[in-house]
C-alpha cells in the first residue's frame, strides 16, 4: 500500500507527502488533487493532471497506454 499525502505506509510510520508530476505536460503539485488520474502502464504509476486526464478522457477509459495518446 503506497499513501500520498499523510496516512501511514507499510510499516506503520507516518508517510511524507510525494510530489507528483504529470506525465504527459510537466505539471506538478505537492499534494494529490481530487481531479488528477492515476495509471498504471507496465507495472509503473503515471499521474496526469485534470486538463490532461479531461483532454484524454475516452483514450483512458478504453484503457489506452497513454503512448497511444
Amino acid at each position: 500500500m503506497t499513501s500520498l499525502s499523510g496516512g501511514y505506509d507499510d510499516s506503520g510510520a507516518a508517510a511524507t507527502p510525494q510530489t507528483l508530476v504529470c506525465a504527459r505536460c510537466g505539471a506538478g503539485t505537492e499534494a494529490p488533487q481530487p481531479l488528477w488520474t492515476c495509471s498504471v502502464e507496465n507495472g509503473r504509476r503515471h499521474y496526469f493532471c485534470e486538463t490532461c486526464a479531461r483532454e484524454n478522457l475516452r483514450a483512458i477509459e478504453g484503457r489506452l497506454d497513454s503512448a497511444w495518446w
